[in-house]
């Protein structure tokens, strides 16, 4: 159980500003829907940020010019996603290891697993 938490608070620590970054980003795009053609249309300090969310390359006047390669910050964030899952499955194994009566923990688990369906069943219309 100690190397469980301790694998979990050292994945949340290392990942959590890119998952901050992912956070903001995604929270952009769906707060303001305009799409560029091209990365080096990108002007603005958020929309350079949504180039690097979507396409993984540092937007420039260049970038389609020198070939901007994804590579290294695609690799990071695949990494991102391995140990989000990980972490996140730990972290359900503490809350219902420690949560007491862990009765709790799975409702509210399930409660997760409900919402978004319930969601978007409420939004598909007639």
């Amino acid at each position: 159980m100690k190397f469980l938490r301790r694998l979990h608070l050292y994945l949340g620590v290392l990942y959590a500003p890119l998952l901050l970054f992912y956070l903001a980003t995604g929270w952009y795009q769906l707060a303001v829907p305009d799409r560029l053609k091209t990365p080096s249309e990108a002007e603005t300090f958020w929309q350079k940020m949504r180039v690097i969310h979507t396409d993984q390359i540092y937007p420039t006047d260049r970038a389609g010019v020198r070939g901007s390669s994804p590579k290294w910050f695609r690799w990071l964030s695949q990494g991102l996603s391995v140990a989000l899952g990980l972490a996140t499955v730990i972290g359900v194994v503490l809350a219902v290891r420690i949560v007491r009566p862990s009765w709790l923990a799975w409702m509210v688990l399930l409660l997760g697993l409900l919402l978004p369906g319930a969601a978007l069943w409420l939004g598909a219309g007639p």
